[in-house]
């Protein structure tokens, strides 16, 4: 996703860069980044342990016997809308004010990386 969103998805739309994943961990630890270059890498950290979640999801869809496309239906599904719950109760997104490209944006930004994460489990699970 973060490849998608940067070489793509952000020269398209000209969106600046997001600290959503920044934000949710300063929500949830005791973590204050004390510059920018901090915040970059908390950031970046964050990006990388939510897209690891994404992929444990898909390792129970395996287990369930879940694959391919449904896999990604499912695991879409349910991780989209534990973010955008989690989040807006914790008081990090206000979806009731996002315009339809915001929405657009954040379903298709989410969708690619529950595609690719779907493309690269089924991968390795066959071999």
């Amino acid at each position: 996703m973060t490849a998608f969103q940067k070489f793509i998805e952000m020269p398209i739309t000209g969106r600046e860069e997001s600290f959503a994943p920044a934000n949710f961990a300063e929500k949830l630890l005791p973590i204050k980044p004390e510059n920018d270059k901090e915040r970059q890498r908390l950031n970046l950290v964050t990006h990388f342990a939510l897209g690891a979640l994404w992929g444990t999801a898909f390792g129970l869809a395996g287990r369930a016997e879940v694959h391919g496309q449904k896999a990604v239906a499912v695991v879409f599904t349910t991780v989209y809308t534990g973010d955008v719950l989690i989040n807006t109760a914790l008081g990090l997104y206000e979806p009731s004010s996002w315009s339809k490209t915001d929405l657009a944006v954040d379903i298709i930004d989410k969708l690619v990386q529950a595609e690719a994460t779907g493309a690269i489990f089924d991968r390795l699970d066959r071999s």
